[in-house]
């Protein structure tokens, strides 16, 4: 399950790429099939350890391209371990919204970023994620929760106040906006009930098969009530 659209970042064979924020690495496993040189990095070990473990099954399966590469780093994405201008594209998907510190974030992500490099930052977006604490005070108290919620202003600020150009901006995953909102209204821990169980079957059943009904309801509905926003920005070369 992708937020970013890699075809309309330009992923080409051999580029250098980091996943930051990772979790068990959706996005670093399809910039690897796409032949990128691709770091995953996050502060959770355990999750870095499985990232790594998959990365050496996919190249023992032969799931890469000839160029393709991967890792798995451990650290702290306010303080990353890395040169100015190290890498040609740089992802944050479902992060800045869990980080107290956001501007500081976004800097780091600019300074590693090469001068005409590409990123995509996705968060969620302002209305269903409204929703979502309109319904469950847990769904945001918990900590490490998200600890705000961005509006595209907002948000389109910051990013450009960094020093990025928005190239565009898109919607995911509308299917998943009801199943968050069943789970906010009967409690975010309650994974018994029957309503949210039903409906995750369903994200299951799509997510395996993708069947060409919802394929194509989540690509009508994404625009009105996509669960992410997805920026797509470049970093302006070097005079």
């Amino acid at each position: 399950m992708l937020t970013a659209d890699f075809d309309r970042l330009g992923v080409i064979p051999g580029m250098r790429a980091i996943d930051v924020g990772a979790g068990l690495g959706r996005h670093t496993f399809e910039l690897y099939r796409r032949g990128a040189d691709v770091t995953a990095f996050d502060q959770n070990a355990d999750e870095m350890r499985q990232v790594t473990e998959m990365l050496a099954a996919m190249e023992a399966e032969g799931e890469g391209l000839p160029t393709s590469k991967g890792e798995a780093v451990t650290g702290d994405a306010l303080d990353m371990p890395y040169e100015d201008g190290t890498f040609d594209l740089v992802l944050i998907s479902e992060v800045l919204e869990h980080v107290p510190e956001d501007t500081r974030a976004i800097a780091e992500l600019v300074r590693i970023l090469k001068p005409g490099g590409v990123a995509a930052v996705t968060v969620p977006r302002e209305w269903p994620e409204k929703l979502c604490w309109k319904l469950s005070d847990a769904y945001h108290s918990n900590p490490g929760g998200h600890c705000r919620i961005y509006t595209a202003e907002e948000l389109g600020y910051k990013l450009r106040a960094a020093g990025l150009e928005v190239t565009g901006t898109g919607f995911a995953h509308a299917l998943h906006a009801p199943y968050w909102w069943l789970k906010c209204a009967v409690g975010t821990e309650n994974d018994d009930h029957p309503l949210p169980r039903a409906y995750h079957k369903l994200l299951v059943w799509d997510l395996m098969k993708g069947p060409w009904v919802t394929r194509t309801a989540e690509k009508v509905l994404n625009p009105v009530m996509g669960k992410s926003i997805v920026f797509y920005l470049r970093k302006p070369a070097e005079a």
